[in-house]
Order: C-alpha cells, then structure tokens, then sequence
C-alpha cells in the first residue's frame, strides 16, 4: 500500500509500506494491506512505518489525522514532536 505523510511544511514520507502503526486518540491502531476505508484522528505519539522492503522508520507526532482508501494511506501532520 501508498503512504503519503505531510506536515504544513514539508512532506515527511512517500512510499510503499507493508504496515503503519499510529497514535490514535483512542489507543494506537496499525493499519495493513486491503484495510477498510477510514478517517481518524490522531494524539500525540509514535508513528512506526514498515516499508515494502522491512525496513523501519519511526517519528513522533503532536497531533493529525489518517486516512485510508483503497490502499491509499494519507497521514496529514500538524506537527512533529520536538525531542
């Protein structure tokens, strides 16, 4: 599936992943291959991106949204965490 990750400055990844794990504000939910259509928000957090290709990559979020639609992954950011 596509995943595209955008904050209002930059684009952060865009790609092929096998698996995306996010922060919801209702717990963390991963989201997979053929998952149904979906918009959620999202809380301040880890995001752990798997690509096609196994390897992993991690960033922590503020806050956002998700959504999904025919292995279209949208990850729109409002900011990423400050370490």
């Amino acid at each position: 599936m596509k995943l595209v990750a955008l904050t209002p400055e930059k684009e952060i990844y865009q790609g092929e992943i096998s698996s995306v794990k996010l922060p919801g504000v209702d717990g963390q939910f991963e989201l997979l291959n053929n998952h149904a259509p979906i918009v959620a928000a999202l809380t301040e957090g880890e995001v752990r991106i798997i690509e096609a290709s196994g390897e992993r990559m991690t960033f922590n979020i503020v806050k956002g949204f998700v959504e999904v639609m025919n292995n279209e992954v949208s990850l729109l950011i409002q900011a990423l965490a400050k370490d």
